[in-house]
């Protein structure tokens, strides 16, 4: 089963959908959002309950549905819509990168965390996509690219020898058609620095998918003559925010990925801390709290 966060429209999905569907090897269902849901993470709507309509994509069974990626994935995995829950779930393919902690963000991923903590093999799939350099012939040759992970997992799966304790968070770099190849990493510690402006109401409809950034220019707004409702619009200050850390370890997910490396990397729910913050709380406790051990 497909789902996404850029919409049941959007390229990247499109492009994985014909590719699996070419191979002649699965059945492919798809159920993903009706209209862009990116960056909402692991979110769900209120509105219950949600709109689902059927909709035509040529070889597989798709519906659209009024909600987040996470309900999609919900729904999807549930005996409500399909017979059953799939053998796979992929998310993707995203139109933007997401590896260190952006993936917080990533509505992407979580369309494959929900069914990791559901029990179904999952993964999800992005593309570094980069303005001026990429494009939309891109997705397919990814979703090419990943036929090979997909195979395998499925064999894993029916052979009874998939790792259940993790779902795969893939990574297609820019240069895609030239890739240096598959690289097995770990979630870095990089971000976003994300900064606010404040634009006129007319710009305030204005959409900037997957964190990318508009050149706007827009007239200074006074304080003094701020309307009652005033906009601010997202903005990067930096595109991203690098750890010297994960820069001196070739394994970190971002770093491979810039690299020219397609980047496989194993997540869980929530990342644990690390080692040494586990042992100084564990001292801290007896400080703070003395009669708590």
């Amino acid at each position: 089963m497909v789902t996404n966060d850029d919409g049941i429209d959007a390229p990247g999905l499109r492009a994985l959908v014909r590719v699996l569907v070419s191979t002649d090897l699965y059945t492919v269902l798809v159920c993903a959002p009706h209209s862009e849901m990116s960056a909402v993470s692991h979110g769900l709507t209120r509105r219950l309950p949600l709109g689902v309509t059927k909709v035509e994509i040529e070889g597989a069974t798709a519906y659209a549905v009024k909600g987040t990626p996470v309900e999609c994935a919900s729904l999807g995995i549930s005996d409500a819509l399909f017979s059953g829950p799939p053998d796979l779930v992929i998310s993707g393919i995203n139109r933007g990168s997401n590896s260190g902690y952006t993936i917080v963000y990533s509505g992407t991923v979580a369309g494959a965390r929900e069914p990791f903590l559901r029990g179904v093999p999952s993964l999800s799939i992005s593309y570094d996509w980069v303005r001026g350099k990429s494009s939309v012939d891109d997705f397919e040759v990814g979703a090419r690219a990943c036929l090979p992970i997909i195979n395998a997992l499925l064999n894993d799966i029916r052979n009874d020898t998939y790792a259940q304790g993790s779902f795969l968070n893939v990574d297609l770099p820019t240069d895609i058609l030239h890739h240096k190849g598959y690289k097995v990493t770990r979630q870095g510690q990089t971000t976003a620095a994300i900064g606010w402006r404040q634009v006129p109401p007319s710009t305030q409809g204005g959409k900037n998918p997957n964190m990318e950034v508009d050149s706007v220019t827009v007239e200074e707004i006074s304080v003094s003559s701020m309307p009652l409702e005033v906009f601010f619009t997202r903005e990067l200050r930096a595109h991203q925010l690098y750890k010297e850390e994960d820069d001196a370890n070739y394994d970190a997910d971002y770093v491979a990925l810039r690299e020219g490396f397609i980047t496989v990397t194993p997540l869980v729910a929530l990342s644990n801390a690390e080692i040494d913050a586990r042992n100084y709380y564990k001292d801290w406790m007896l400080r703070a709290v003395p009669s708590a051990l």
